[in-house]
C-alpha cells in the first residue's frame, strides 16, 4: 500500500481516482476543472488525486504546444493543492526538474517513454516522493521488475505502476490486462491509465485516438482489478492544446465513476 496525503492506494483500499487536463494550459481552466472533479469526487465518496503536467516534453510536432512555462504552470498547480486541498502529480522528464516538481507534487510520474532512464528514476526515488512509474508501450508487463528496483535502491519503495497500452504495430496500441495482474505480483499499486490507452500514437503530425473505448478499458480495467484509475479530462477536448482525440470530456466523468465504483466494489468483496 501506498499512501499519500492519507488518500491509501493499493491493499484493497477503494480505488483511486487520478485525474485531470492532460497539460496545465492556463489558471482559468485549470481551476475550473479541478474544482468540478473535486466535486463529482466529493459526492461519489472516491478519493481524488489531481493530474496535470506542467511540461509536454514528449511531442511528435516541434510545433506542438509543450507549456505555458515550467514557473507559471507550477505555481498554478500549487494553486489548486491549496485551494482544494489535493494531492498533486505530474511528470518530470529530467533529474534536474526534480527538486522544482517536488516543491508542490506529492506524485512525481515517470513518463512511459522515459521508464527505462536510470538517472531519472533514481533522482525521483532520491526526492522521497510517491513514484509513479508508467510503463513503456515497448515494455513487458516483466520488464517493470528491473525498473522497480532502480527507485528501490534509493530505499524509496513508495511505488505506483501504470498501465498505458503497448505497441501494436505502426501508430496503435493494444492493452493487455494481463499485465495489472503481473505487474502486481511485484508487490506495489497498479494503476490503469484509460486515456493513454487509446492513443493512436504520432498519427501523421499528432498523435491520433479513440475515446469511444476510455470507457470500457476502465471498466475492464476495474473488473480484472486496480487500485487507481488515472484520467486525463477536459472541458473541451477537441480544443485541447494537447492530447486532444484521447481525453475524456469532463460531462461523461461521473457517469464512468459511477459505472467504475461498482464494479471495483463487486470485484474487492472476493
Amino acid at each position: 500500500m501506498v499512501e499519500v496525503n492519507k488518500i491509501k492506494i493499493g491493499d484493497g483500499n477503494p480505488f483511486v481516482l487520478i485525474a485531470g487536463p492532460c497539460v496545465v494550459e492556463n489558471e482559468e481552466m485549470i481551476i475550473q476543472t479541478a474544482d468540478e472533479i473535486h466535486q463529482i469526487t466529493s459526492k461519489l465518496n472516491i478519493p481524488y488525486i489531481f493530474k496535470s503536467s506542467y511540461r509536454k516534453a514528449n511531442r511528435t510536432n516541434l510545433n506542438s504546444f509543450s507549456g505555458i512555462g515550467d514557473d507559471e504552470a507550477i505555481m498554478i498547480l500549487n494553486k489548486v493543492k491549496e485551494k482544494f486541498n489535493l494531492p498533486i502529480l505530474t511528470d518530470v522528464h529530467t533529474k534536474d526538474e526534480i527538486d522544482k516538481a517536488a516543491d508542490v507534487a506529492d506524485i512525481l510520474q515517470i513518463p512511459a517513454f522515459l521508464s527505462r532512464q536510470t538517472e531519472l528514476l533514481i533522482e525521483a526515488g532520491n526526492s522521497s516522493k510517491v513514484v509513479n512509474i508508467k510503463k513503456g508501450q515497448f515494455l513487458a508487463p516483466y520488464d517493470m521488475k528491473y525498473i522497480i528496483e532502480k527507485v528501490e535502491s534509493t530505499g524509496n519503495k513508495k511505488i505506483l505502476l501504470t498501465e498505458r497500452g503497448s505497441t501494436f504495430g505502426y501508430h496503435d496500441l493494444v492493452v493487455d490486462m494481463r499485465s495489472l495482474v503481473i505487474m502486481r505480483e511485484f508487490g506495489y499499486p497498479v494503476v490503469m491509465d484509460a486515456t493513454h490507452s487509446v492513443q493512436l500514437p504520432s498519427k501523421d503530425a499528432t498523435s491520433g485516438g479513440e475515446p469511444k473505448f476510455i470507457k470500457p478499458l476502465a471498466r475492464a480495467a476495474a473488473a480484472v482489478g486496480i487500485d487507481a484509475l488515472f484520467l486525463e479530462v477536459h472541458p473541451d477536448p477537441k480544443n485541447a492544446l494537447s492530447d486532444a482525440a484521447s481525453q475524456l470530456p469532463i460531462d461523461q466523468l461521473e457517469e464512468l465513476l459511477i459505472q467504475v465504483n461498482e464494479i471495483d466494489k463487486r470485484v474487492k468483496k472476493f
